[in-house]
């Protein structure tokens, strides 16, 4: 299936799965952009928002778990994310700490916290519409992961 033909199939889980790329992108982007700067407050927020960029990666690249070397607790807790809902969950969570980032001022990672908020919502929409995930099949979705072994 191509990409032009899984935007086609109007399952809400791939345009989470694809925002969730761009907020993985802008999460390591902003964090780095935002962690030179000389605000104690901002700082922890950026340097959350590049640990948020690592665990979108492995949340969206399930070909990532059996090709890097993790500890099985990290393993299991990503594999539990896996659900329409947990994502969605998972994204709001991230999206609120970002969203929180703006007591300590106005910075890029606003952006950040617009696209986690867009992806969480992708996933939540796909759930509530009964859609089964579909991960896409460029990210390593049903059938690669099963290639590479």
């Amino acid at each position: 299936m191509t990409l032009r033909e899984e935007f086609a199939t109007r399952n809400f889980s791939i345009y989470g799965q694809w925002l969730g790329i761009l907020s993985m992108i802008l999460c390591f982007a902003l964090g780095i952009a935002n962690i030179f700067t000389f605000h104690a407050v901002i700082i922890v927020f950026s340097a959350i928002c590049l640990v948020s960029s690592f665990v979108i990666l492995f949340i969206e690249v399930p070909l990532l778990l059996r090709i890097c070397p993790t500890s099985s607790g990290f393993d299991a807790a990503i594999r539990r994310v896996s659900t329409n809902y947990m994502r969605a969950a998972a994204y709001a969570a991230m999206a609120a700490v970002q969203w929180i980032s703006l007591v300590g001022g106005h910075t890029s990672l606003i952006a950040a916290a617009v696209f986690l908020s867009l992806t969480g919502i992708c996933y939540l929409l796909a759930a509530v519409r009964g859609q089964d995930f579909v991960g896409s099949k460029t990210l390593g979705g049903a059938g690669v992961a099963q290639m590479i072994v």
